[in-house]
């Protein structure tokens, strides 16, 4: 299964992008980082089957394991590519949320959106470490 990025606004030479990139670099699946200007630009379109997962403040604050689980169960489904949107400053439409097949929050603070990508990014490698069984997880 693909895991595709899609953010808005560019990381350009920053020490998040160098998380962003440690991390990309370390996942074994399939992975595409997308960057979209701050306002406009299209959002490719998905592959089928698709799941949807908005990165949003009144998203579910999941445990990397439940995270993991779910990645597995629609790996396991036959989904071909998880989208993972971090949207502009404003957050993401009503009608964007209600379309999503998961909103996803880091927990009850405010993220900068460049730390939030390279949070995402980490995530996605420790998901799909938990799920292979390898021990970085609890490392």
């Amino acid at each position: 299964m693909l895991l595709h990025v899609i953010a808005r606004g560019k990381l350009g030479r920053s020490p998040e992008a160098e998380l962003v990139a440690r991390y990309e670099k370390r996942l074994t699946w399939p992975a595409r980082f997308t960057e979209l200007p701050e306002s406009g630009g299209r959002i490719p379109e998905p592959a089928t089957p698709s799941r949807t997962v908005l990165l949003d403040e009144r998203g579910r604050d999941l445990g990397s394991e439940q995270f993991a689980a779910i990645l597995e169960r629609w790996r396991d489904d036959g989904i071909r590519e998880a989208r993972f949107v971090l949207g502009a400053a404003d957050g993401h439409s009503p009608e964007e949320r209600a379309e999503a097949d998961l909103l996803l929050a880091f927990g009850k603070a405010t993220w900068p959106h460049l730390l939030a990508r390279a949070m995402l990014a980490e995530q996605l490698y420790r998901a799909t470490t938990i799920i292979a069984g390898h021990p970085y997880h609890r490392v």
